[in-house]
Parts: structure tokens; C-alpha cells; sequence
């Protein structure tokens, strides 16, 4: 999570239970972001020092290497979209993202569960827009059939529709 100089807080990420996060600052100036847990969460701090001695291991080097390469390209796919798409078509593009993150398959696509504690203020603060107007696109992705409400979930999301939808095609 970031903030800007305003205090509007931009959440950058959210990751599942076994994820790893902070790796980019072994390369640069102390990073200004902050994280903050959803749920009941352990977490475990390597020391840089101690990263780089593990890393003389070419297997974990290896590893490591295609993480970052992972990390750098959906960021770079995060900075695509806040350029080049309308704020509708960001929500699609981060639910689907989150759904095949942290979501569960089932019949309807992806389920993500109501533990994950995803709010629209948190969707809303990926986006980079209001929270009201999350709201408003997720009724019409509900009209439109490209997610829906599940009993004890926070939502399903449809992968092929809203594929298609992110790809502009009809839904």
C-alpha cells in the first residue's frame, strides 16, 4: 500500500497466504510502501544479508530470478492499465487478476472468499477511483454476467466473459 501526498491511500497488491512481498528493496532506496494484513497473518523477515548469502545457491538464485521477473511484469501490466484503460475496464482487469491470485475454482470461475476480506474500498483504491463508482461497475459486471454473489463469498468471477469483456468483445 501506498499514499499519496493527500493521503489517498493506493493499494498496489494483495497477496495470498505464502506469498512473498518486499523483494524490490534489495535494489534500490527504502521503498515508502507499507503492507498491511487482512487476516490473522504470520510473517517472516529475512534479513537482506542473509537473502543474498542463500542466493549464492543457483537453484534459489534461479527461483528467485523468475519471481522478480513475475513481480516486474505485473507491475508493469499495473502501470499499463492505469494509462490505458477507463477506470470500468481497471476493475475488470484487477478482479480477474485477484481471482486467479487468490480465488478458488468452482463452477461459476473463480471464487474468492469472503475471508480475503476484499472490500469496494480497497477495489476502489486499485483502481484509482471511488468507492461508489466500484459499486456502480459491479452491479453492471453483475448485470452483464462476469461475476456474481455467492452465499458466503465475496464474489465469483466469470473468467471467459470478463476475458472477453476486458478483450472487448460482446458479454
Amino acid at each position: 500500500m501506498a499514499y499519496s501526498r493527500d493521503g489517498k491511500r493506493c493499494l498496489l497488491s494483495i497477496h495470498p497466504e505464502g506469498d512473498t512481498f518486499g523483494e524490490l528493496a534489495l535494489f534500490g532506496p527504502p521503498r515508502a510502501e507499507s503492507a498491511m494484513a487482512m487476516t490473522r497473518t504470520v510473517l517472516r523477515q529475512v534479513p537482506a544479508s542473509r537473502l543474498r548469502q542463500a542466493l549464492s545457491d543457483d537453484a534459489l538464485l534461479q527461483d528467485f530470478i523468475v519471481k522478480l521477473g513475475e513481480r516486474v511484469v505485473e507491475q508493469q501490466q499495473m502501470i499499463t492499465n492505469l494509462l490505458t484503460m477507463d477506470s470500468e475496464r481497471r476493475l475488470a482487469a484487477i478482479l480477474l487478476h485477484l481471482a486467479q491470485k487468490v480465488g478458488n475454482r468452482a463452477d461459476c470461475g473463480y471464487v474468492v472468499e469472503i475471508r480475503d476480506r476484499i472490500t469496494q474500498e480497497d477495489l476502489s483504491g486499485m483502481v484509482g477511483t471511488t468507492r461508489s463508482r466500484v459499486g456502480y461497475f459491479l452491479k453492471r459486471f453483475r448485470d452483464a454476467g462476469l461475476v456474481e454473489s455467492v452465499p458466503d463469498s465475496f464474489l465469483c468471477i466469470n473468467e471467459s466473459r470478463m476475458t472477453a469483456f476486458l478483450e472487448g468483445c460482446a458479454c
